[in-house]
């Protein structure tokens, strides 16, 4: 079992960037893909970005590619978020989660077995 506790969020103007991260408390962090989700208002949780265990191997949402990324220190047990030319709807709380088994491109919610309990990201216009 691995706990999951987000950090970094915030209010940003749009264009800024924020850096949210995600720390890991439990057993063997680098086991598990992670990945990164998020949710807005009345919307329901998206995927965002997922990266494997050993940090090598990336995917990302159409909506983001390009804008953010994903990454990990297995040192650390850390997992983060970079995320740039930040837009109004990028406005959401940002979650991490962890899937402990199988292939790492995982984009479904049911696909992970651990969450964070979430960062909020305002992006004011």
């Amino acid at each position: 079992q691995v706990q999951l506790v987000e950090s970094g969020g915030g209010l940003v103007q749009a264009g800024g960037s924020v850096r949210l991260s995600c720390a890991a408390s439990g057993r063997s962090f680098s086991s598990y893909a992670m990945g990164w989700f998020r949710q807005a208002p009345g919307k329901e949780r998206e995927f965002v970005a997922v990266i494997n265990w050993t940090g090598d191997s990336t995917y990302y949402a159409d909506s983001v590619k390009g804008r953010f990324t994903i990454s990990r220190d297995n040192a650390k047990n850390t997992l983060y978020l970079q995320v740039n030319s930040l837009k109004p709807e990028d406005t959401a709380v940002y979650y991490c989660a962890a899937a402990p088994i199988g292939g790492w491109h995982r984009t479904q919610s049911y696909e992970y077995a651990y969450w964070g309990q979430g960062t909020q990201v305002t992006v004011s216009s």
